[in-house]
């Protein structure tokens, strides 16, 4: 269904090819050629298909120890809350510190956003087998800060790839096909560290391991299957920190950047969501690791349908309606309701706010970001979201300890509806992103 149709080339192809626009096709603003009308479009390029193998197998790898490191860092090394949420802002957040690094030296580069992404992943992968030899909080931080490194290295070099490789009026539908083979890897891997956790006597340990082999598997995909760049015209605007740092002068973006950064100081860690489900229902440690399951599996199902509906009906549209589904979320949790349907509701909502908001948010912000400097522009949106969301962790962990975990959740909620009807009236006003637009604006 999604695999590119072999008959229709990409627009930038086309046009290297024949010195200019294929036959019969308008060129859009900024010279790429549009499809011939009656050719039947390609639904995502295999390079989207590539990138999402390889975050297939590298999130089976990370999920696999994201699932038992919440249990792990609480029940098994005696942590408390303020201090998971240290952690836990360590393993979310700290890749901000070097998401700006990774886009500038992708876009700097020129056709480099392959291996750019390929030393991230590389390092999350040697950080994997560290985890055996950690068992105090100092050497713990010091490894998920590597590995959040690579993280941060590799994430905005990736979606340049995606949102390069894609037209403007599919974006939102090839961000949605990867997220959701993403989003596979992240279902599998609390399956696979729940059954090793059945079926081994030292289950830490033997996760562990297994995310470290399946993490070199992941780096073997990108180098073998995933193109690099291809060569371009020299840009005429270089790819300076400046000239990145000065994107932020574009309205679209600026409002963007500063929404993604308001929302994420609302936005509760997964871990915490997961263990406050456990806290409420009582969910024994051996069924811990399903949890996120089962936010995984409602992601998995509506990437695709929402980022295709975000191509339609506007990208901002679907980004603030899923920040409604996580307010939703919340609220369900604070109730007193026990019912077994609570779960279900709870992690379909958790789902249906990533389905929503992740990939789209990529989406809107690629259109306002010149190719010359895609990578650092989605890393600018990246680093803002990654450094709130890492605040978030660190105040909602401290508002656990200190008033209790209902307390903090109601504050957290609070919180985030005050920044969602605040972004609302911020929101760019852009027209859709499938419908007329004039020569050399962009859509969002």
């Amino acid at each position: 269904m999604y695999v590119a149709d072999s008959r229709a080339s990409s627009p930038t192809r086309d046009s290297a090819r024949a010195g200019g626009p294929p036959s019969g096709a308008p060129a859009s603003a900024n010279g790429a050629a549009r499809p011939e009308a009656g050719r039947r479009r390609a639904a995502v390029a295999p390079t989207v298909l590539a990138l999402g193998t390889v975050s297939l197998v590298t999130d089976v790898s990370s999920e696999m120890v994201t699932a038992v490191l919440p249990l792990y860092l609480v029940t098994g090394l005696g942590l408390s809350p303020l201090g998971f949420g240290l952690l836990d802002g360590i393993y979310n957040g700290f890749s901000a510190l070097v998401r700006l690094a990774g886009g500038h030296l992708a876009d700097r580069g020129g056709g480099s956003h392959k291996w750019v992404a390929g030393l991230g992943y590389g390092i999350s992968a040697l950080c994997k087998p560290l985890l055996l030899l950690a068992h105090t909080l100092t050497p713990i931080g010091l490894v998920l800060a590597a590995d959040r490194t690579g993280k941060g290295l590799r994430t905005a070099p990736r979606d340049a790839l995606i949102s390069l490789s894609s037209t403007p009026e599919t974006r939102g539908r090839a961000f949605g096909v990867h997220r959701a083979m993403d989003t596979a890897g992240a279902l599998l891997g609390p399956l696979v560290a729940f059954l090793i956790l059945r079926a081994t006597v030292d289950g830490y340990d033997a996760v562990f391991t297994v995310s470290s082999c399946v993490a070199v598997l992941g780096v073997l995909v990108l180098v073998l299957f995933v193109p690099g760049s291809r060569n371009r015209a020299a840009p005429a605007e270089r790819p300076t920190l400046r000239a990145a740092l000065a994107l932020l002068r574009h309205r679209d973006l600026r409002r963007i950047t500063v929404c993604a950064l308001l929302l994420g100081l609302a936005t509760v860690s997964d871990s915490f969501v997961y263990l406050l489900l456990q806290r409420r229902l009582g969910v024994t440690d051996r069924w811990f690791a399903l949890l996120p399951l089962g936010t995984a599996a409602a992601f998995l199902l509506l990437a695709v349908p929402l980022g295709r509906l975000a191509d339609r009906v506007g990208r901002w549209r679907i980004f603030l309606a899923g920040h409604g589904a996580l307010l939703l979320a919340y609220a369900l949790l604070l109730t007193s309701w026990h019912g077994t349907v609570l779960p279900y509701a709870v992690l379909t909502l958790h789902g249906a706010f990533y389905a929503a908001t992740d990939g789209v948010l990529m989406a809107a912000a690629s259109d306002s970001v010149p190719e010359a400097l895609r990578s650092s522009g989605l890393a600018l949106v990246q680093t803002g979201q990654a450094l709130t969301r890492f605040a978030c962790s660190l105040g909602f962990g401290a508002a656990w300890t200190l008033w209790g975990d209902r307390t903090a959740l109601a504050t957290a909620t609070a919180a985030l509806a005050v920044c969602a009807a605040f972004s609302f009236t911020l929101r760019p006003n852009a027209p859709r992103p499938n419908t007329p637009r004039p020569k050399g604006t962009t859509t969002a």
